[in-house]
């Protein structure tokens, strides 16, 4: 059980700093013998047992490999990047992780889709200080690790519906965009995965303007709504709501192109790019 101060539990990534500082001093290592061996920056792996920084899950796994730690420090990083989003959204990011079934519609890239550099060209703002730019990497982070729930065992059910808006509207990098583009694409194939193309041909529907809706089923039947728009998210569980938002979502549905149009749409799409 995390330590307290008063009364306030420790942080995820307080416990994952305080657990990599042992494991090296248990070695008998300084942070630079670390640095040396590992390849990674005296300063970056400073701040990582400080608590200051998130790291990307493979950082995790490499110095679980170094120390012959087993899973231990990426298990502990799974928890500590929820430090990474508001407190608002905890509880939804809990019930995404341990989801059975995902439903997704957005009118843009869904997080769960999106690469490393799509992803922090997203989360970046126009001028960004040196401290907005480590919020920035932390956020990345966090996003990628969320991933990881389309390939745990037992993988989730997941069906995206993505706005052909969404397709179009390209990456200040055109390199990035292909990258993206073949990303969703590998991503449809996947047995778990399938991805939906909302064209502009379905017209105006009920969720247009509203942000992205996210459907999630638990094992034991329990279900919950989410929806994001702007700055805000709501997380609903009422029944009645939930259900509601799911007629919505099978009508949406309905609209879009099948999955294997919507393959042969998305590949288009990025043949168009790449000419």
């Amino acid at each position: 059980m995390a330590e307290r101060v008063d009364g306030q539990p420790e942080s995820g990534r307080a416990v994952l700093g305080r657990t990599l500082r042992f494991l090296r001093e248990k070695e008998g290592k300084s942070l630079g013998q670390l640095a040396d061996e590992s390849g990674y920056d005296k300063s970056y792996l400073s701040r990582l047992e400080s608590g200051e920084r998130l790291s990307k899950v493979t950082v995790m796994e490499d110095l679980d490999g170094y120390y012959g730690a087993g899973d231990l420090l990426v298990s502990l990083w799974k928890m500590a990047r929820i430090d990474a989003f508001k407190d608002k959204y905890k509880e939804y990011m809990r019930l995404e992780a341990a989801a059975r079934i995902i439903r997704v519609y957005a009118p843009n890239i869904p997080g769960l889709l999106q690469i490393e550099e799509f992803a922090r060209e997203v989360l970046s703002a126009p001028q960004a200080t040196g401290q907005d730019r480590e919020a920035v990497e932390e956020q990345v982070a966090a996003r990628l690790g969320r991933q990881l729930l389309l390939r745990k065992n037992p993988a989730p059910s997941v069906r995206f519906i993505i706005d052909e808006l969404a397709l179009r509207r390209t990456s200040a990098s055109t390199e990035t965009w292909a990258d993206q583009l073949t990303h969703i694409v590998a991503v449809a194939q996947w047995p778990n995965v399938v991805v939906q193309v909302l064209p502009f041909s379905a017209g105006v529907h009920h969720l247009m303007g509203k942000g992205s809706l996210t459907l999630l089923w638990q094992a034991d039947g329990r279900s919950a709504a989410y929806t994001e728009g702007g700055s805000s998210g709501v997380l609903m569980e009422d029944p009645e709501d939930v259900l509601c938002h799911r007629l919505s979502y099978d009508r949406l549905r309905d609209l879009a192109l099948l999955p294997s149009d919507s393959l042969a749409f998305m590949r288009n799409v990025l043949e168009e790019h790449r000419s």
